[in-house]
């Protein structure tokens, strides 16, 4: 049994250098004072200072994180209604619909990214064709001219936020008292009123872990960016892959060293929610179950 548990340990530590081992690679030389990605030149953080001052890095940045936040904002309010919908329906209905949920998380992004790219194109055209045909029949002059960029990048992002933010809420919502709704309205506590102070802090950790999920999918996407963003606007991540295109510099090991320290840390703080939040109900559960 003692040599099994130190195989079992050392397949698993081998399994996460794999992993991991091109990252630390990655994150050692963005420390480097030369631009080799091969010869350890000393540390300097000449590159952070550089990459801070790239105007298109900048705005990209900006970008991102605007994009984030509202996608993660947008998806939590529809999630959170989808899924109060969710465990108001039958099983059959339920789960019939929890699996459609289901359909884009294990879709493939470029999939994804290509039917949406494709969706806002037909969108545009259909809009274009009732615009000409409104400008004819009424002698109108309107020429509103809709493209991809910002609005529908975001779109986009809220898309596939939203079922991050369901799969968040509805464990939360199976372990609340299906009649506690009807006892705050028992006992004079209106409709919205009773969900705000009744339901809602309930639902609050799931809805929480739901949008850091949301907020770090969003920052962390490239290939549905790609497709639905145009030539107007530019990610954090779309950025890194044209950089690396024209040439690779040390900036990119930076810029990758932060993406990734920013991602760890929300994956972090959404597991030790998670798990604070089991041992919170398992402590509940054991101080009510009245002892034999």
């Amino acid at each position: 049994m003692k040599k099994n548990h130190f195989g079992n340990r050392a397949f698993l530590a081998l399994i996460f250098l794999f992993l991991y081992a091109p990252i630390f690679v990655l994150i050692v030389f963005s420390f480097n004072a030369t631009k080799s990605r091969t010869v350890w030149g000393g540390f300097s953080l000449q590159w952070y200072g550089r990459l801070f001052q790239d105007s298109a890095i900048l705005s990209a940045l900006q970008t991102t994180l605007l994009v984030s936040v509202l996608a993660s904002l947008i998806a939590m309010l529809a999630g959170t209604a989808a899924a109060i919908g969710f465990a108001a329906m039958k099983r059959r209905s339920r789960h019939m619909l929890m699996s459609i949920n289901n359909i884009p998380l294990t879709n493939a992004d470029i999939v994804t990214g290509v039917s949406l790219s494709l969706l806002f194109m037909l969108a545009f055209a259909v809009f274009s064709t009732a615009q000409s045909w409104v400008n004819a029949t009424f002698g109108t002059s309107l020429s509103f001219h809709w493209d991809k960029g910002f609005g529908t990048m975001l779109i986009a992002h809220v898309t596939f936020d939203i079922p991050y933010v369901i799969l968040s809420v509805m464990p939360r919502l199976r372990q609340l008292d299906p009649h506690i709704y009807e006892a705050a309205q028992d006992l004079g506590a209106r409709g919205f009123y009773a969900f705000r102070k009744v339901i809602l802090p309930d639902l609050m950790p799931g809805i929480v872990n739901g949008v850091i999920i949301a907020f770090t999918m969003s920052v962390d996407d490239f290939v549905i960016s790609y497709f639905t963003a145009g030539n107007k606007v530019s990610t954090l991540a779309m950025e890194v892959y044209s950089m690396a295109r024209r040439r690779i510099s040390p900036e990119i090991n930076a810029i990758s060293t932060l993406l990734f320290v920013s991602v760890l840390a929300l994956l972090v703080i959404v597991n030790l929610r998670q798990a604070r939040q089991d041992s919170a109900a398992r402590h509940q559960k054991a101080t009510l179950t009245p002892k034999q």
